[in-house]
């Protein structure tokens, strides 16, 4: 009996492990990956290319179907991703199949995404990306819409003994009105800026009774852990906010208003990741942050735990993530694609298939050691909790 009802435990275990991480995980990548691939499908198709496959997935296939242009929609085994093929493409990565070019007929040439002028190929490759964004800016237009935003008055409520926020000044009732001139009307705004502007002196404007103060403090960087007991880097004040009656609201927004705020959403991850890259290059930011799929799945269960809205936030943050990625200029990526058709608009003609073809391999080395090495930061992160 004892056996049977410790596997009956182990059983309940798994289900819950695979309920409250793997489907959460598989629902918000799935989402970015599919729009993502639409991206370049939709680009294509209003180009004259031929579409061959659209797959959600890698390796074998569970599930297809042959649309009327004759494109195979596939789910694969492997749900990491996915890849549109083409006419002419030798393989999910858009290799030119040069055997195949060479014997095609003008019929077929025509279709073909190889043979299409650099602008149209250019357009099509950007498209993933572009699609990116434009789903972030969507997802976050709907949470605002339908759930609402909560906003807590950006409001002094404690202060911490020997923190950056008390040797400049600061007394709890403070209620701050701008951060180097630009406005707050939030404790959250409050916390964005501060958190990404650690070892940097801010100038506060403050509202203190029936008059404005000007306070200068510097955020220390400190490692905080969140709800989750993970751990994030970020600057600090040392100041709570003010929980009190009238100063914890929720607006929700009409579609205009809010589509404006999922664009500065957008922009927000935009500008905190290349902030976070430069403090990486400038030694302020640790490599340690970087997450690869275990950590997304792992955020993802957890995030899950907060309701619809809070994962649809977390997929639009994952799809401008992708979306970013992908416009970085290494070979194999979509930003790789684009450097190079770059550079064939310069010269007037392709960069040789020898070099293209170093070019994908270097591009396909960099991907698979930034992965192994946000895998391997994933491993650590677990381990330590």
């Amino acid at each position: 009996m004892d056996v049977i009802s410790g596997l009956g435990a182990n059983l309940g275990t798994l289900s819950s492990t695979l309920l409250g991480y793997v489907i959460p995980f598989l629902f918000v990548l799935t989402l970015v990956v599919f729009f993502h691939e639409l991206g370049h499908f939709w680009v294509a198709r209003r180009a004259g290319v031929r579409v061959v496959t659209f797959s959600l997935g890698f390796g074998p296939e569970i599930a297809g179907f042959n649309d009327r242009h004759g494109t195979r929609w596939r789910i694969a085994a492997v749900p990491l991703g996915g890849y549109v093929r083409f006419f002419g493409d030798e393989d999910a990565a858009s290799t030119p199949d040069s055997a195949r070019l060479s014997q095609m007929t003008a019929t077929e040439r025509n279709e073909s995404f190889f043979y299409k002028p650099v602008a149209w190929r250019a357009a099509i490759v950007a498209a993933g990306p572009i699609a990116n964004f434009l789903l972030a800016i969507a997802i976050f237009a709907i949470v605002f819409m339908v759930f609402g935003k909560q906003v807590t008055a950006p409001r002094v409520d404690q202060i911490n003994p020997g923190s950056a926020a008390e040797i400049a000044g600061f007394k709890p009732g403070d209620l701050v009105l701008e951060i180097d001139g630009a406005k707050v009307d939030s404790f959250s705004d409050m916390q964005r800026i501060v958190g990404s502007h650690a070892g940097q002196p801010l100038a506060f404007t403050v509202a203190r009774g029936d008059r404005e103060v000007t306070l200068t403090a510097t955020p220390e960087l400190k490692e905080v852990k969140d709800p989750f007991g993970n751990s994030h880097r970020t600057g600090l004040l040392g100041i709570s906010r003010s929980l009190a009656a009238g100063d914890v609201t929720t607006q929700r927004f009409g579609p205009v208003e809010a589509i404006g705020m999922g664009a500065q959403e957008t922009w927000f991850v935009v500008a905190r990741t290349f902030d976070y890259l430069g403090g990486l290059v400038a030694g302020r930011e640790s490599a340690d942050q970087l997450g690869g799929p275990i950590r997304i799945a792992q955020v993802s269960g957890q995030v899950a735990t907060f309701g619809i809205g809070a994962l649809l936030s977390l997929a639009a943050v994952l799809s401008v993530s992708i979306g970013l990625l992908n416009l970085f200029p290494i070979p194999l990526l979509d930003g790789g694609h684009l450097l190079f058709y770059a550079f064939e608009a310069i010269r007037g003609r392709p960069l040789s298939a020898r070099t293209q073809d170093i070019g994908f391999r270097i591009g396909l080395a960099l991907v698979l050691m930034l992965m192994i090495f946000a895998t391997w930061n994933d491993v650590l992160h677990i381990a330590a909790m």
